[in-house]
């Protein structure tokens, strides 16, 4: 399963910036230090890819977009695999389960958003909302909760889809 997944953002509910003390190739160095590990060359390769751009995407897509790079110097996919997981580890990716497989987004340097999934195209789309950061907060002081974070995921159909479902229902012959 190969979805699209990518970052669309309204006027009204666009992402602001932050400001980060380093690069995430020297954080993920500071991480893996910390544990004993070194920056070998693939994961510099692995995370040179992985910030090169901003779009959602899964493991397969970063084999495909890795190797493709990285040109006759291949990385094997458990080391993908596992360089994914210590990202997560070390702050700089999210990862979401989402129509049954694993995506990944920047976390390190890019602001608190949720997302809208269209069930039909396995689009995601970004947004912020004030309003929606004072509802959690309303509730957590509420309750007497520290907020640390949160992650919101809303289900449903996109605009895109919901046009095409309409055309296609016009379209039927009429007996």
């Amino acid at each position: 399963m190969n979805a699209t997944l990518s970052k669309t953002s309204e006027s009204d509910f666009s992402l602001g910036t932050v400001e980060v003390a380093s690069t995430p190739l020297a954080r993920f160095e500071e991480y893996l230090q910390s544990r004993g590990k070194r920056i070998t060359q693939q994961r510099r390769t692995l995370v040179d890819c992985v910030f090169a751009r901003h779009e959602h995407f899964d493991a397969e897509d970063l084999v495909d977009e890795v190797n493709r790079v990285a040109g006759s110097r291949q990385v094997s996919r458990p080391t993908i695999y596992r360089t994914l997981t210590e990202l997560v580890e070390a702050g700089l990716l999210k990862k979401m389960e989402l129509a049954g497989r694993a995506v990944y987004e920047h976390d390190y340097g890019y602001p608190q958003h949720d997302h809208l999934f269209c069930t039909e195209c396995h689009e995601l789309f970004e947004f912020q909302s004030d309003d929606l950061f004072a509802l959690r907060d309303a509730v957590a002081r509420q309750q007497g909760f520290r907020v640390t974070g949160h992650r919101l995921i809303i289900q449903g159909v996109c605009r895109k889809c919901q046009e095409a479902k309409r055309r296609k229902v016009r379209r039927l012959p009429v007996v």
